[in-house]
């Protein structure tokens, strides 16, 4: 036996052999990280949000939106904050911070935490079922008028009809909430208008 001719294809062989043994590990790897990744994906809910579906057109001009889009975004926003549980108000929360002015961003985070606490030490959840919006393009600013219920633990406690504002910014061609709250009795009269041909009518 020739080994001194044999001795460099040894050597490659042996060369070979690490670099696939270098290969084989590092795809052990990857496959084990894989499978991590899985099980993490296949543990996890993910609930997907859409923004709100714009029924009619509108328009935009130096900043202020129309009458109709004004409607839409107050119905869209009345729903996020006014119809939750304990299961929904979180991604409730969070689809409605995205779409918060970024002044105006903390305020809202911090109440509705608060809110979000409160509904699950009581087991409690509220519906919303618009009646009337009062939209202004001057202020750009909506009325939502309606029956707000309350159920603590599935049983109906209370049903009142509300009135809430919601006051918007047009800003880099994205919608922005700026404030959302509820109108004292004693200002409803002052926020009465004529209702908008879109305005939603009461069972």
């Amino acid at each position: 036996m020739d080994l001194a001719r044999l001795s460099p294809d040894l050597k490659e062989l042996r060369r070979r052999n690490r670099a696939l043994g270098m290969v084989v590990g590092l795809l052990s790897v990857c496959l084990l990280l894989s499978l991590v990744l899985i099980v993490r994906i296949l543990g996890t809910e993910r609930t997907v949000v859409t923004p709100p579906n714009l029924s009619k057109s509108f328009w935009v001009v130096s900043g202020k939106a129309s009458a109709s889009w004004l409607e839409q975004m107050g119905s869209y926003v009345a729903w996020l904050i006014l119809d939750v549980s304990p299961a929904t108000i979180d991604w409730k929360k969070d689809e409605l911070l995205s779409w918060v002015a970024p002044d105006h961003h903390g305020q809202l985070k911090i109440r509705q935490e608060v809110e979000a606490e409160r509904l699950k030490r009581m087991n409690a959840s509220t519906s919303f079922l618009p009646q009337q919006f009062v939209p202004s393009e001057e202020t750009q600013s909506v009325v939502v008028r309606g029956r707000v219920k309350t159920l603590v633990n599935g049983q109906e406690t209370s049903t009142e009809s509300k009135s809430y504002v919601a006051e918007f910014q047009y800003a880099g061609g994205r919608p922005l909430l700026r404030t959302f709250k509820e109108i004292p009795h004693d200002q409803q009269a002052a926020a009465n208008g004529p209702a908008s041909d879109g305005d939603a009518q009461p069972n």
